[in-house]
């Protein structure tokens, strides 16, 4: 971008900038857990904070009185989450759990999506130039908003699901149980077939574990995409028909696309959530 900062980045550019994290060093490997995303770990730590503030501030002002919007609001989500946790997780004392981690799940992901409905350039424009003025160079200056459009965030997400899971498992069927389920189902309890149900097994913890953090990550990175490219339909106008067509563009589907991401946060929000609750679910009943 440096050799551009004249005329100003070229389309391929800008994207690949926006596109780029805030990390303490290169990867060296298409996996490489040494590096560190900054900016996904600060406003998915921040936000997870403010999830936690804005429920318990409901908490604290609850009143037996007619509530207001904002304890009425919680009040309809928690009952939402209850309801479903109590048709999915039968055993009452896992619910104790399960219900608020299903409630913590929605509100969190809920708000790191709802970061991509910021304008895409308002954060990496200050971070820009709070980069510049302590000596950097701003060109270089990354910074990416949306934490669940970071696969490690996602998957770290869903990896912590599997964890649960593999804990209730353990909970209530017994080590010496669920050690059992795992080589005697889904075919049988036949020697011959211990090798294929321990590799069903497998898979299905795989599949299920890499589905439930791809899912989210795709939805919520082809989202910051296209806002990408609206926003380049708004920086290519100019004083001709054509460049004016592009700004109306701009506004119309830059519109029509936020008030439809609304949809899309929520819907990736409680998707996470639900199938949340039938894995833990699902560790709750033998085969």
């Amino acid at each position: 971008m440096a050799a551009n900062a004249a005329t100003g980045p070229t389309a391929g550019e800008y994207i690949v900038h926006h596109l780029t994290f805030l990390q303490n060093k290169k990867p060296s490997n298409v996996v490489d857990f040494t590096v560190f995303n900054y900016d996904s770990i600060l406003f998915a730590t921040v936000l997870g904070v403010l999830g936690c503030w804005l429920l318990w501030l409901a908490a604290r002002k609850a009143t037996s009185g007619v509530p207001g919007r904002f304890q009425a609001a919680v009040e309809v989500l928690v009952e939402m989450v209850d309801s479903q946790a109590k048709g999915i997780v039968h055993s009452a004392e896992s619910r104790k759990f399960v219900a608020p981690l299903a409630l913590t799940v929605f509100v969190w992901i809920f708000l790191m999506n709802a970061m991509d409905l910021l304008p895409v350039d308002l954060l990496p424009l200050i971070w820009e130039k709070i980069y510049g003025a302590t000596g950097g160079d701003p060109h270089h200056a990354y910074m990416r908003v949306v934490p669940t459009a970071d696969l490690s965030v996602t998957m770290g997400l869903s990896l912590s699901v599997l964890l649960i899971c593999l804990y209730y498992n353990i909970k209530i069927k017994g080590a010496g149980g669920w050690i059992h389920e795992l080589f005697t189902a889904p075919f049988g309890s036949h020697p011959l077939l211990w090798p294929f149900n321990f590799l069903m097994q497998i898979i299905e913890f795989v599949a299920k574990t890499v589905s439930h953090g791809m899912r989210l990550f795709g939805n919520m990175y082809a989202g910051e995409l296209i806002f990408l490219l609206i926003a380049l339909m708004g920086g290519a106008w100019s004083l001709s028909a054509t460049g004016i067509g592009l700004a109306i563009g701009h506004i119309i589907a830059g519109s029509a696309w936020a008030i439809f991401h609304i949809l899309i946060i929520t819907l990736q929000a409680f998707v996470f959530m639900m199938l949340t609750l039938v894995y833990v679910g699902q560790a709750h009943d033998a085969h």
